[in-house]
């Protein structure tokens, strides 16, 4: 009985021994991440204590955000119209799925070159080139009939501004509009 109670003991000191060494070799990794210390955007653990530009960091307060996957270097190294072309090589679509693609792409700049043209359109003849007609509200305040067909000639000109750009993407397409 005693030897167990020896046996026991032994134990109990060997294991008190291992969690005191792990605890000890732990230990410095948790002093050095006691203190945190911001200086500007610079975040360290060094002491800054002395530097009056620092300040301590709140522990429960620092969000990890993980960085962004590093380009290759071929891209990182290359002109902007030379990386465009890289990236265009490396992610490959089939023609049939890049095809459909341009299509898909084509008819809707076709729908909002129609859908634009309309509405330059409407604006074209509620303007009545320079002359729209006064509303009830507006025979009154002359200021407010002016304003109004400001903000039509702005719109025009806004309108046509998108048309002129929804051509150019069409013509890089390949397709042709008619006005």
């Amino acid at each position: 009985m005693f030897a167990k109670g020896k046996l026991s003991s032994a134990r109990l000191t060997w294991s008190w021994c291992v969690l005191s060494c792990l605890g000890a070799a732990a230990h410095p990794a948790s002093v050095a991440q006691d203190r945190v210390y911001r200086c500007g955007d610079l975040y360290t653990s060094a002491d800054k204590s002395a530097d009056p530009g620092c300040s301590v960091v709140v522990m429960d307060r620092i969000t990890v955000v993980q960085a962004q996957p590093e380009e290759p270097k071929a891209l990182s190294q290359a002109s902007p119209r030379a990386a465009s072309a890289i990236k265009r090589t490396t992610t490959r679509v089939s023609s049939r799925a890049q095809t459909e693609k341009d299509s898909e792409a084509r008819q809707i700049l076709e729908t909002e070159w129609h859908r634009t043209l309309q509405r330059l359109r409407d604006l074209q003849s509620e303007y009545n080139r320079g002359e729209p007609e006064r509303l009830g509200s507006e025979r009154s305040n002359p200021q407010k009939y002016l304003d109004r067909v400001a903000a039509l000639q702005s719109s025009i000109a806004r309108t046509e501004a998108d048309l002129t750009g929804i051509r150019r993407e069409l013509a890089r397409m390949g397709a042709v509009v008619q006005r």
